[in-house]
């Protein structure tokens, strides 16, 4: 007998997955420094993140030099799990077909270029204890999403189920500016424009994100996205499609945090985000959180009342039935 078969149930150790989808052919043209903004974005996610969140990096065809970076962090066991592509196969299908085999409860899907700022997985996690119905979080605060895939938190607001202010918030505005500049968007030049802030639990976010980073509930990836592959490499609304309006659908708030976490890179690293890493690592020591492990999540009510009505049943067809 296969000795595994006489181990207890695995336990869930931790509730937050991370997952980056990479895919830099070469280091020319529009990928001439893409390396470098990848290695930024993971050393920023690595510096910021406890045993409770664990990394999913995606390789999607990218070549020999970041094959061999990834295939050594995942050895160091930085990176928990590495998934391997010869060929791209198009960013929405490896990451939601990374995200699909998780177990943690909540799931980030970002893009290889976000830089993390310490205290964004506290400040997500505080969202989603805080407001009812979280369907996804951003880490990354955005002034002007709150009608963007937002109708299911459009209509609490509109049935005061959520409180709901326009409020300026004078902190983010270099912050978003960073933003605005990453997707090369007009600039802001007041820093008292107005935010679309909820509130619940004395805990504030703002209503809306962008998608460059969502954490998101994990019974959503089952719950509302499509299970067909898109089929398609990037753009053409395949955002839209397989993560922006599933979240809308199911009904559940997409909210970003108050205050900024997170940094849209694009193509070039600068000195300021250099500055951001330095900091991380400077408050290496005072991360705090909670500890807590998930014991067998899947043995839920609903679990134990099937299994006795399917006990139930087969009971009843050999009562009647018999060979």
């Amino acid at each position: 007998m296969n000795p595994q078969k006489k181990q207890d149930v695995i336990e869930v150790d931790s509730i937050h997955r991370i997952i980056l989808v990479v895919y830099i052919p070469n280091n020319v043209t529009f990928y001439k420094n893409s390396f470098e903004v990848f290695k930024l974005c993971l050393e920023s996610l690595i510096k910021t993140i406890n045993s409770q969140a664990k990394i999913t990096v995606v390789n999607n065809g990218s070549n020999e030099q970041v094959t061999q970076y990834i295939y050594k962090k995942h050895q160091e066991k930085y990176i928990d799990t590495l998934i391997h592509h010869n060929t791209n196969i198009g960013k929405i299908d490896a990451l939601l077909g990374a995200a699909r085999g998780v177990r943690e409860k909540y799931i980030t899907l970002s893009d290889a270029d976000v830089l993390y700022k310490s205290g964004w997985l506290k400040a997500v996690t505080s969202v989603f204890n805080n407001f009812k119905n979280v369907g996804s979080v951003s880490p990354i605060s955005v002034r002007n999403a709150e009608t963007y895939a937002t109708s299911s938190g459009m209509l609490k607001v509109l049935t005061k189920q959520l409180k709901f202010e326009y409020k300026p918030i004078p902190e983010n505005f270099e912050d978003f500016n960073r933003y605005l500049n990453s997707i090369n968007w007009d600039l802001e030049e007041n820093p008292n424009l107005k935010w679309p802030v909820v509130e619940s639990n004395s805990t504030k976010a703002n209503l809306g994100s962008g998608h460059q980073v969502l954490t998101i509930d994990r019974d959503i990836l089952f719950s509302h996205m499509p299970t067909n592959p898109s089929y398609i490499l990037i753009g053409r609304n395949s955002v839209n499609d397989f993560i922006d309006d599933p979240i809308n659908k199911s009904g559940k708030l997409r909210l970003s945090t108050y205050n900024n976490f997170a940094y849209h890179m694009g193509n070039t690293v600068e000195k300021w985000m250099i500055d951001v890493q330095e900091e991380n690592i400077n408050n290496l020591g005072r991360l705090e959180f909670k500890d807590y492990k998930l014991r067998h999540p899947f043995k839920s009510t609903s679990h134990k009342i099937y299994t006795l009505k399917r006990l139930f049943i087969k009971k009843l067809f050999l009562l009647f039935f018999k060979r």
